[in-house]
């Protein structure tokens, strides 16, 4: 049975090893394998994981099975000063991918939000990233296409996608 917790800074090296599991498998035919290690290395790092846990408005819940960590989802409440929240990560690890992870740790946000009055989700996914597929089916449509320089001569090429959650 799967359960979620809300996680703090002793779940930070958890959050960091199904990063790297998962975006090894998930990214390896997208982007290249140096950029991989830099986006793990500057979005993943310690201080910058505890620096988010410490924003009030920033959250991060793990989902746990028999008291193995399998996935994690990062949000922020009123993003932009507007009320909607931003899904900033969500990785299930593969072996645990398409059996119900994801959604329960988007049901987690989802919950979340709409107890502090926010009435929409948004996020992005790698224009390539099948993931926009698992999101399409829990009703995210792609507003835009972005593409975001992340420094290093790398760029995420992004659809952001919303949900209204009233």
């Amino acid at each position: 049975m799967f359960k979620t917790i809300k996680a703090t800074p002793k779940n930070i090296q958890d959050i960091q090893t199904i990063a790297h599991k998962t975006w090894s498998v998930a990214y390896q035919n997208i982007i290249s394998k140096e950029q991989i290690d830099y986006m793990l290395t500057t979005m993943y790092a310690t201080d910058v994981l505890k620096a988010q846990m410490e924003n009030v408005n920033y959250n991060f819940y793990i989902c746990i099975n028999s008291d193995i960590s399998i996935g994690f989802v990062a949000f922020e409440l009123n993003y932009n000063n507007l009320p909607k929240t931003k899904i900033h990560k969500l990785y299930i690890l593969p072996d645990f991918q398409g059996k119900g992870v994801g959604k329960i740790l988007l049901d987690k946000s989802i919950e979340y939000a709409r107890k502090n009055s926010n009435t929409a989700l948004v996020l992005n996914v790698n224009r390539q990233n099948s993931a926009k597929y698992f999101y399409e089916k829990l009703g995210f449509t792609v507003s835009y296409q972005e593409v975001i320089n992340i420094g290093n001569g790398y760029v995420m090429d992004d659809f952001v996608m919303k949900k209204k959650i009233f």
